[in-house]
């Protein structure tokens, strides 16, 4: 069993997503330990990109501010190298495809798999081209995980079929952010995906509060948080480990309850 499949195995999913290197890479680091601690099941790394096109304002920032501090791919990967020494949850990127083409698709998908990480989310690449990148990635035991939003309607059996890892359910139209109310019918995507693959799937996009995360992981395997998090590390800098983790640790109380 992978460790993506261990890590739902367990229950109900909590998943948060952080910028690497907002505000620097040793704030990340002790921010990822901070959300294992809390009981984060999977953890999703973001590598800073200057066009990130799925994201709203407040990952944009983090983006920003992270590439403005000089964060390289190479400088993730050595956080990830560090991360490995005592972080066994499973690990992915969360990244744009012009990222791995820069570094090289074929060296980015090696240099994953060293290093200890367990797949990749590209949100900008549509899943007719998905195995560009899966055929690269899957011999190295690493997932191309698969993002399902509500306009994805007549493909959305399509893409559970070919799903691997985990499925990412967009919550929302739109951007990343924060908000107050989730009104797509997730049941019915869920149940969609359910008739066509076993790969669980969790929710994403929109979601901020322990009530949300509950509703989102009582339809789906898990919850995905990203935003209201890279407030927490704007708002505390290098001081927000502590802020974070307590956060987390509310989130997946939630999640839990959803069992």
């Amino acid at each position: 069993m992978s460790r993506i499949a261990e890590a739902f195995a367990k229950g109900k999913a909590f998943i948060p997503f952080i910028t690497c290197g907002d505000p620097d890479l040793e704030t990340t680091a002790k921010v990822v330990r901070a959300a294992v601690r809390a009981g984060a099941d999977l953890i999703e790394l973001g590598i800073p990109f200057s066009d990130p096109t799925a994201e709203g304002p407040v990952i944009q920032g983090a983006n920003l501010r992270a590439l403005t501090g000089g964060v390289t791919t190479d400088a993730v990967f050595d956080l990830v190298r560090d991360l490995r020494r005592d972080v066994t949850v499973p690990m992915v990127f969360m990244t744009y495809a012009n990222v791995v083409y820069s570094y090289g698709t074929e060296r980015f998908a090696r240099t994953c798999a060293e290093t200890g990480m367990d797949g990749v989310i590209l949100p900008d690449v549509p899943y007719e081209e998905k195995e560009e990148f899966a055929a690269i990635f899957r011999p190295l035991g690493l997932d191309v995980i698969s993002l399902i939003a509500p306009t994805s309607e007549q493909r959305i059996a399509m893409i559970a079929r070919e799903a691997e890892g985990f499925i990412y359910i967009v919550s929302s139209l739109g951007v990343t952010g924060v908000r107050s109310e989730i009104t797509t019918d997730i049941g019915a995507m869920v149940r969609l995906v359910r008739e066509n693959t076993n790969v669980p799937c969790a929710v994403g996009f929109g979601i901020s509060r322990p009530e949300q995360a509950a509703k989102m992981a009582g339809l789906s395997d898990g919850a995905i948080v990203g935003s209201a998090i890279i407030r927490l590390l704007e708002q505390y800098g290098r001081e927000a480990a502590g802020p974070v983790e307590e956060y987390v640790r509310s989130m997946k109380d939630a999640v839990r309850s959803a069992c």
